[in-house]
This record gives structure tokens, sequence and C-alpha cells, in this order.
């Protein structure tokens, strides 16, 4: 896939993958990023760091804000053909603790899956007219092997894999290449809520993984699982509850570590 003249859209780019990918992107010569995020403050500290970027206040839960993103974003960028569905959250949760929000309860799912939906269902049909155009849903090795700490975040990754799938085969015949990004455990602010429950010397350097996710999306290569997350795809068909359980062993023992 061609980068270095495309217009590309990131959303969720003020901070970890989001951030780092704008950086390698404008090192790879893409012609114009653009990029959203709820925290307006934030998009402001990024578009001093890249005077060249372009940002967008919006928020991929929100329907009404996606469709307010699209006008503004296709009438001054019409040559706009690749979209990276980033945004995303991750919490620690406990399903046994009863006072959680019902209203709250889906967070991830209305960030990370529904609202990467809605971003591809706003923005198909202006990417069927470009020549060359290409839809990135970031997903994680957690799509494949869920992780005990975090049910609802792996449900809404999983589904995401599972949409990406399908629209790549309903694409096919189509203009559009459809991509997924599968990142290990990376460091990025996403992981602050999990200090001390999981073990940090073995997450990946975000650099890093946005290099391979990169070099992938310039090879054609429609999957991309860096590091461990290849090795949890594989886990997930060989040894799944396996694989599981040792994930749920390994969280219990550092949550009474650090309680105590």
């Amino acid at each position: 896939m061609e980068l270095k003249n495309s217009t590309v859209l990131v959303t969720g780019g003020s901070s970890g993958i989001g951030l780092e990918l704008i950086r390698q992107l404008i090192d790879q010569g893409v012609s114009t990023i653009i990029t959203t995020g709820r925290d307006l403050s934030r998009l402001e500290q990024v578009k001093k760091q890249f005077p060249q970027l372009h940002t967008f206040q919006s928020d991929v839960r929100d329907t009404l804000a996606i469709s307010q993103l699209y006008e503004d974003v296709i009438r001054q960028f019409p040559q706009l053909n690749i979209i990276i569905n980033n945004a995303g959250v991750m919490r620690d949760l406990d399903l046994l603790t009863t006072n959680l929000d019902v209203h709250e309860i889906t967070a991830e799912i209305d960030i990370n899956l529904s609202g990467s939906i809605k971003m591809v269902q706003t923005f198909l049909p202006h990417l069927f007219n470009q020549k060359d155009a290409a839809i990135i849903n970031v997903s994680s090795g957690l799509a494949f092997v869920p992780f005990p700490a975090s049910p609802i975040y792996s449900a809404a990754k999983a589904g995401i894999h599972a949409y990406t799938r399908v629209l790549r085969l309903q694409l096919r015949q189509t203009n559009i290449k459809v991509f997924e990004l599968a990142p290990p455990s990376t460091e990025t602010p996403l992981l602050d809520a999990f200090t001390g429950l999981v073990d940090s010397t073995q997450n990946m350097a975000v650099d890093k993984m946005v290099s391979i996710a990169i070099e992938g999306i310039l090879n054609n290569k429609m999957e991309i699982k860096p590091g461990a997350s290849r090795i949890l795809k594989i886990m997930s068909r060989l040894a799944p509850e396996t694989i599981l359980n040792f994930l749920d062993r390994t969280l219990q023992k550092a949550r009474t570590k650090k309680v105590h």
C-alpha cells in the first residue's frame, strides 16, 4: 500500500499508538495527516509537536459527531484515502463488583468496536471513489486470547478481529484494502491501569511496534501481528484453555503480591 502520497485519518492520535503512528507516517512522507480525539487540550499539544498535522475534536461513540467529522474532513480533504481506526480504551474490570454502572459497562465496546464500525460505515462511500484506499483497524493480541482482567476490552477486540475479516472478504473486489493491526502488550498510557499486574519487561516498545505495522502496510500484509500477538494467535488454536488459565493464574498472583 502506497503511503507517501496518501491522506490519512487516524482516530485517537493524541497519545500512545496513535501518536506514534502520526510520527512515523510523517517520516514516511505522508502528504496529509488528520487526527481526532475527545480531549481538545491534548490535541492542541500534539498540534504543537507536529504543526503540519490537522486536528478535529470528535468522539467515536457519538454518531452525530462522526457525521459532522465526515462532512468537515471530506470538505477540506477530498483526497482522503486511508482511515486508521485506532481510538480505544482499556479497563481493569472485576465483573463480581456489583456497583458497576450498567450505562458504562460497555465503554470499550462503544469506543473500540462500535466506534470503528461507525467510522467505516460513514466513510466507506467516499473511499469507494478513491483510486487506492485502505481501512486499518487496530485490534489486539487479546482478540485471540482474552485477558482475564479486561473482559469487555477483550470482547471488543475479538469483535474487531471478526468484523475486519468479514469486511475484507466483502470488499475483496473493490479498490479498498482492509488491514488489521493486532498489537501485543505495548508501552503506552493504555497500560497505566495495569501497573503491577502485568510484567512490563515483556511490553513491546511503541516505536518498534508501529515500525512493524508500517512495514506490514507497505508490504500489503493484511493481518499484522507483531511480537507476542503472533504467539497468542497460535496458542488460541492449539491450547486455548491452557493459555487462558495460565494468564488467570499469573494475574491472581500479581494481585495478591500487589495487595501485600
